[in-house]
């Protein structure tokens, strides 16, 4: 069955928004407390992931963190433990590190202006204007993804939203559009509108509540509007990394905090670019630790697409028949198969250890 439409176009726009939030938005999501933790906490693990992948980490990291002060006073390896599976792990880097600046900075209390919480780490314009507005009753817009579809749609607006020229036309309109009152309703209207009606594929613009005035229906350009990314070729990384095993255990390295995978536990990686190289590197590697360096065996290479290139990494298998103590400062961890699975670990890394046979 449809959705019933709004009121019609000779109302304005946001007026459509809010009286159609009210009936069929979405009111149940754990986050929609107006308390500033739970919708930062929120308004980061929502950025680049989807709703009904965030809800079950974010009911567990709420469980763990259940307010700001624990999550300052937390290590990083236990935020990046709470974190892992849902990838772009600076967001949690930086979560962490704001918690800790709120504490020292304004005293542990979460600032209520747009300034002061765009100031923290990890948040942006629009992610600030969010929180503001759900929290703290200002009127402040927003433009994530799902509202830049939606802008784009409704008001046919043409080229890429990631480029600087279309996406301060769409600043500009925001803050027109922006009501004088019930401003965070309209703004979760627009999350509403382009998280469940006007999706990237099949948008379902029989149940929208504006399609009587969408210039992308009423020219039949949903497909085209929002203009995609333009083409580009990513560069390729080519890296060996060692994996070492036991019967029973798996050794990791703390990665540094910064960089790629920051935080994480990730297989100790090697400089070497060719397979020649690797295995010699490898094994200077073992001999320097005292290990043994036979038995050396290379693994299908794990590929894994970043935003701006493309990983290839080739693991080098070493089966040792006892774990090997290492200093306690040392970055170097072993960890039982057992301990894998609730791990900070890279996607990759996560998905080469489960495919290990025995």
């Amino acid at each position: 069955m449809n959705i019933p439409r709004g009121p019609t176009t000779t109302e304005p726009f946001a007026t459509t928004l809010v009286t159609w939030q009210r009936v069929h938005g979405r009111h149940d999501l754990p986050w929609q407390t107006g308390e500033a933790y739970g919708v930062w906490v929120s308004e980061i693990m929502l950025q680049q992931t989807q709703v009904q992948t965030v809800v079950a980490y974010y009911v567990r990291f709420m469980q763990r963190f259940p307010c700001l002060a624990s999550l300052a006073e937390a290590d990083e390896s236990a935020v990046m433990e709470s974190w892992s599976g849902l990838g772009y792990y600076a967001r949690a880097r930086n979560l962490h590190r704001a918690a800790r600046d709120v504490m020292t900075r304004f005293n542990g209390v979460f600032p209520n202006t747009v300034d002061d919480i765009e100031s923290l780490p990890g948040i942006g314009r629009s992610t600030a204007s969010a929180i503001a507005t759900f929290c703290f009753g200002a009127r402040a817009p927003i433009l994530d993804g799902n509202v830049k579809r939606v802008f784009a749609r409704v008001f046919g607006i043409d080229g890429f939203p990631g480029t600087r020229a279309v996406e301060q036309r769409m600043w500009a309109l925001a803050h027109t559009l922006m009501p004088e009152c019930d401003a965070p309703i309209y703004t979760q209207a627009l999350m509403d509108l382009g998280a469940t009606v006007c999706v990237r594929h099949r948008p379902r613009c029989t149940c929208c509540p504006v399609a009587e005035r969408c210039i992308a229906r009423i020219e039949d350009r949903q497909r085209d509007l929002p203009a995609p990314r333009p083409p580009r070729v990513r560069p390729l990384r080519l890296r060996h990394a060692l994996l070492l095993q036991t019967a029973d255990a798996v050794l990791l390295e703390r990665r540094p905090g910064h960089g790629i995978w920051g935080g994480l536990l990730s297989l100790p990686e090697l400089c070497a670019q060719t397979a020649d190289a690797a295995q010699d590197e490898a094994a200077q590697w073992l001999a320097a630790r005292g290990l043994p360096c036979e038995d050396v065996d290379m693994l299908p290479v794990v590929t894994h697409g970043f935003t701006h290139f493309e990983l290839r990494l080739t693991p080098l298998r070493v089966r040792l028949s006892a774990r090997h103590d290492f200093a306690a400062e040392s970055t170097l961890h072993w960890l039982s198969f057992t301990e894998l699975a609730s791990a900070a670990l890279p996607a990759p890394v996560r998905r080469l250890l489960a495919s290990l046979d025995d």
